[in-house]
C-alpha cells in the first residue's frame, strides 16, 4: 500500500481531477462499489470486500472519511483507498460492508462525507511515495582535509572528492521496495439521527451574479451564493427534485448541454 494522488480520469462523460484536500466535507450521493476483476485497489491495497473502505473520485489515497446516511442517521469509518464511483453525480463508493452497516442498499443514499483531516495527514507522511519523500537532500560540499605534516603536493592532493548525497528514492521505487499493510477498520456503525434533504442539480459557478442571472433565465434555473476556498461565487441550479432518477435525469441533460462541471447537490 502507498499513497498517491493519481491522474485526471473519467467518470462518465465527466472528467475529474484528484487532489490532495485534508479537510474534505461535503454532502451527495453514495453508492455500493461495484465489483471489480482488479485484485488491487488504486494504491495497491488487497480488494476486500469484507474491509470499511471506499472510493472517491478526487481525494487523496488513502483517507480516512466519516460517513453519515442522512436518511437513516447512521455513521461509520472508512478509509478510502480507491478511484470511484464510475458514475457521474456520485460523490461516494462504499464496500459491500461498508455499505451494509450503512444501510445502503442498491439505490443510492444520500450522505454526509467529513474526512479526518488528523489521521489522514499522518497516512500521508508515513506511508511511501508520500508528500515528505518527494522532498530530494540539500546537495552537501565537498569535504577539504589537510594535513600540515605533508608536502606541498600532498597538499594539493588533499581534496576529497565529493561524495553524492543519498537522494530520496521517488514514488515508484519506495513502492515496489517496501510492503505496508495497514490495520483495518473496525466494522461498526454509530446511530444519529436523521436529516431531511433536498436534491438538486449545480450547472455552473460564476463571480458575477449578473452572468448567472442570464443563464439561470435561460435554462428555468435560479441563482445561489457559494463559497468556495476562491471566495464568494454565484451557482446556477436547478430542482429541488424529489426523487434521486429525476435529479439523474436533469444532471444527464446539463452534461449533455456542455455544462460539464454539472453535480448532484445534497441540501
Amino acid at each position: 500500500m502507498h499513497y498517491v494522488v493519481g491522474p485526471a480520469w473519467q467518470a462518465g462523460a465527466t472528467w475529474v481531477y484528484p487532489r490532495e484536500d485534508f479537510s474534505y466535507q461535503a454532502k451527495g450521493l453514495a453508492v455500493r462499489q461495484a465489483a471489480s476483476t482488479k485484485p488491487l485497489t488504486t494504491d495497491g491495497e488487497v480488494r476486500n470486500p469484507l474491509s470499511m473502505t471506499g472510493s472517491h473520485p478526487t481525494l487523496q489515497l488513502p483517507a480516512v472519511v466519516t460517513v453519515i446516511n442522512l436518511d437513516n442517521g447512521r455513521e461509520i469509518t472508512i478509509r478510502v483507498n480507491d478511484r470511484g464511483p464510475a458514475e457521474a453525480g456520485r460523490v461516494l463508493g462504499l464496500s459491500p460492508k461498508a455499505a451494509d452497516l450503512l444501510g445502503v442498499g442498491a439505490e443510492p443514499a444520500r450522505v454526509r462525507v467529513v474526512e479526518d483531516e488528523v489521521t489522514s495527514r499522518q497516512l500521508a507522511e508515513v506511508l511511501p511515495g508520500g508528500p515528505m519523500l518527494q522532498i530530494n537532500a540539500a546537495p552537501r560540499e565537498a569535504v577539504r582535509q589537510t594535513d600540515l605534516g605533508a608536502s606541498n603536493a600532498a597538499l594539493q592532493n588533499a581534496t576529497a572528492s565529493p561524495q553524492p548525497e543519498p537522494q530520496a528514492a521517488s514514488a515508484g521505487q519506495v513502492t515496489a521496495q517496501t510492503a505496508v499493510q495497514l490495520p483495518e477498520l473496525p466494522a461498526q456503525w454509530r446511530q444519529g439521527q436523521p436529516e431531511a434533504t433536498q436534491l438538486w442539480v449545480e450547472t455552473a459557478d460564476f463571480t458575477a451574479r449578473g452572468a448567472a442571472a442570464r443563464l439561470a433565465a435561460q435554462d428555468g434555473g435560479s441563482v445561489w451564493p457559494s463559497f468556495t476556498p476562491q471566495g464568494k461565487m454565484w451557482a446556477v441550479r436547478q430542482g429541488p427534485f424529489t426523487t434521486i432518477s429525476d435529479a439523474d435525469a436533469a444532471l444527464k441533460r446539463a452534461l449533455a448541454d456542455g455544462l460539464t462541471g454539472s453535480h448532484i447537490v445534497v441540501e
